[in-house]
């Protein structure tokens, strides 16, 4: 496989023991001695120079902004924990007029875009081939979130069009706080020729381009209009990128003469430069607030947020409620913080939740987040945390989200927070009766996901529960499941058993259809040695197939679990509950009635795939599916599984709701199926409430 992994030289975020829960290296280069310098970036001795005019009196090499850039790039690193890391370790990109001959040539020039002799080393900044801008964003993100947010990719495009496929992607990474860089073209800053090929005109603004819709999207934004500006505009990109609080999306603009034009830059510049990513502890008063409210608390319930998973703090959360005896319910982000099997855990919370955890929700008396942000779906728009006298304690690296809910705030890295909250809670544990309840909990609810996952007809077309079933009884802890819309996020947060850290990953932030197949690619690009399982309906398989083409290319070896049940079924369902009548979600032709109530379309999406390049497997029954999954997790190329999935109402499913979700419904209606739904609307809507 081509794809990099982090840097070689450096260390590989993912563990050498893909069903381990804590990473590991064995790599001797990942123990870089730490100085004592308490900087955000320490600076430590530059790379030679590689070939292009250097003045050694003045200290100075002659590049264009494009080639500095690049140069810049190769020698940024964070270190957490004594390991450090590549922070850019590619670049995706699709050229035109906006970047072809600007950072286009730069990474041709620095070996990116083809194969270097023993001599030169590996290329400075890989390059990689994208077919859809939004698409090449997807992989980033999932790649950096596969590394714990420890090393990123750079994604370039030209301007226009190119540059405004960027949004979509940029709003996902910086929703859920995951490090991308954007290097976009830009209208010419000298302005020659005005207006240019695909340039907005604003009568009112000069400066503005197409380029400023990723403002509001990105964490960090600039438009390098000068060449010295690069110098603190990249310095700013890296900062933000190594942030934990700050991250996201960083968009820094290239207008395409600037990316051209030479500079003679400072070679201190070209340093190699380590952004240390610390893990603070908690205020010694907060954490002693917070210790006295988990001793007062009969029913405390643990919230477990992406944040566990970048902090790298399973372990520590492991340690702390096998000490306490305190049960752990997880969002999307967080879930696999736990083992499923871990008798602590109770499950997915919210909207999409398990029973036992939701149950254990509604009588808390303190809710202990982890790394979360609280999302509706969490709270069931804020109806699930009944208790009257309720309390919260937030554990969050950003003071943004440790002081929601009202919250005690206690402002800290998750695993620092966590091993600070057990040593002061020494020998503190909750009532055993409180532990037997939610073990029966979890257990009952555990027969209810064999129920779903059960196929008593190997010979019969499956369900889509029954398709996870097949999934869940092959794989083992080092494969990784990526799912992103539709009805199975619903699906996987209730019914999925993670079994190893970093297997579940639910891009559920921005919720965003066509991200599960461009962010496969991303995922075993950080993880090569670990199967990777993009589960896609037909709905996100038909907005974003294309970066099939990008793994057939670069051997990088997916598999696509696609389920076709002819329509938009998550829309489809809440429509019909909230008295839409699943208006415009399914997938038929116009009936004579001028509804979309006739023959299923014939579309056959498994031909499309084939069509990429991908190799492709179709099931029609269970014992089919089984057999096709287990030869796709051995498949040596990129692998499509293809099922056509029961969608009747007779067919067991996973169980339903089990927390409300607030999705406004007509006030004033004449169709008996929404003045229904309203009705019941305003029964939920009456218990929503604010934690002050």
């Amino acid at each position: 496989m081509t794809a990099p992994t982090n840097d070689p030289t450096t260390n590989d975020s993912a563990t050498n023991d893909p069903t381990s829960d804590s990473p590991a290296t064995n790599d001797p280069a990942s123990k870089a001695p730490t100085s004592d310098a308490t900087d955000a970036a320490t600076r430590v001795p530059a790379h030679a120079p590689t070939g292009d005019a250097t003045d050694a009196a003045a200290g100075t090499r002659r590049l264009t902004v494009a080639q500095a850039l690049v140069e810049f790039l190769a020698h940024q690193y964070t270190e957490r924990d004594g390991r450090r890391h590549r922070l850019i370790t590619a670049c995706w990109g699709i050229f035109g007029h906006g970047n072809v001959a600007g950072i286009g040539q730069a990474l041709l020039e620095s070996g990116g875009a083809a194969s270097r002799g023993a001599a030169d080393g590996p290329p400075k900044l890989p390059y990689f081939q994208g077919r859809n801008e939004q698409a090449m964003v997807h992989a980033a993100v999932g790649y950096a979130r596969q590394c714990d947010r420890l090393s990123a990719q750079a994604v370039t495009t030209s301007i226009g069009p190119g540059a405004t496929n960027l949004v979509t992607g940029a709003a996902l990474a910086t929703v859920n706080r995951l490090p991308v860089l954007l290097l976009p073209g830009d209208v010419f800053a000298t302005r020659p020729a005005d207006p240019v090929l695909q340039q907005l005109e604003v009568p009112s603004a000069g400066d503005v381009s197409v380029n400023d819709a990723l403002r509001p999207v990105s964490r960090y934004f600039d438009r390098v209009t000068r060449p010295e500006a690069l110098i603190p505009a990249a310095l700013q990109a890296m900062r933000v990128l190594a942030d934990p609080v700050d991250t996201g999306a960083v968009t820094l603009a290239l207008p395409q003469d600037v990316q051209a034009e030479a500079y003679d830059w400072p070679v201190e510049f070209f340093a190699d430069r380590v952004w240390r990513v610390p893990r603070p502890a908690p205020d010694a008063d907060a954490l002693a607030d917070a210790v006295r409210a988990v001793r007062a608390a009969g029913r405390p319930l643990i919230v477990a947020g992406g944040g566990v998973h970048h902090s790298e703090a399973e372990e520590a959360l492991r340690t702390f409620v096998e000490a306490t005896g305190i049960p752990v319910a997880a969002t999307q982000a967080g879930k696999g913080a736990l083992r499923y099997d871990h008798p602590a855990d109770v499950g997915g919370i919210g909207h999409t939740g398990t029973a036992t955890a939701d149950g254990l929700a509604r009588r808390a008396d303190l809710v202990i987040g982890v790394g979360t942000r609280y999302t509706d779906f969490t709270t069931a728009s804020a109806t699930l945390f009944a208790e009257p006298g309720v309390r919260f304690v937030n554990l969050n690296i950003a003071a943004f989200d440790s002081h929601k809910l009202g919250a005690l705030a206690l402002v800290a890295d998750a695993r620092a927070g966590l091993d600070a909250l057990r040593e002061a809670l020494t020998g503190h544990r909750v009532d055993a009766a409180y532990e037997a309840e939610y073990a029966a909990a979890k257990a009952d609810w555990e027969r209810r996901v064999d129920a779903a996952y059960e196929a008593a007809d190997p010979s019969a077309q499956p369900s889509q529960t029954q398709v996870l079933g097949a999934l869940d009884a092959l794989v083992d802890g080092s494969d990784i499941v990526l799912n992103a819309a539709g009805s199975l996020p619903g699906d996987l947060h209730k019914l999925w058993r993670a079994r190893s850290r970093r297997q579940y990953h639910l891009e559920y932030g921005y919720s965003c259809m066509g991200y599960e197949i461009p962010a496969a690619i991303g995922v075993r690009m950080a993880a090569p040695d670990r199967p990777v399982w993009a589960l896609v309906g037909d709905g996100t398989y038909l907005m974003n197939p294309t970066e099939i083409v990008t793994a057939v290319q670069e051997g990088i070896n997916i598999t696509l679990v696609l389920i076709q049940n002819h329509g938009y079924a998550s829309i489809g369902g809440l429509s019909q509950e909230t008295g839409g009548e699943r208006f415009g979600t399914d997938y038929r032709f116009r009936a004579a009635d001028g509804t979309y109530t006739g023959e299923p379309l014939p579309v056959d999406l498994a031909a499309n795939a084939a069509s990429l390049g991908m190799r492709v497997l179709r099931a029609r029954t269970v014992a089919e599916l089984r057999t096709a999954l287990a030869e796709a997790r051995d498949a040596k190329a990129p692998t499509c599984v293809y099922v056509e999935t029961k969608t009747t109402d007779t067919v067991p499913g996973a169980p339903p709701a089990q927390a409300w979700w607030d999705v406004p419904v007509a006030e004033t209606a004449t169709r008996p199926a929404a003045v229904a739904a309203r009705k019941a609307y305003d029964e939920h809507a009456a218990a929503r409430r604010r934690h002050l």
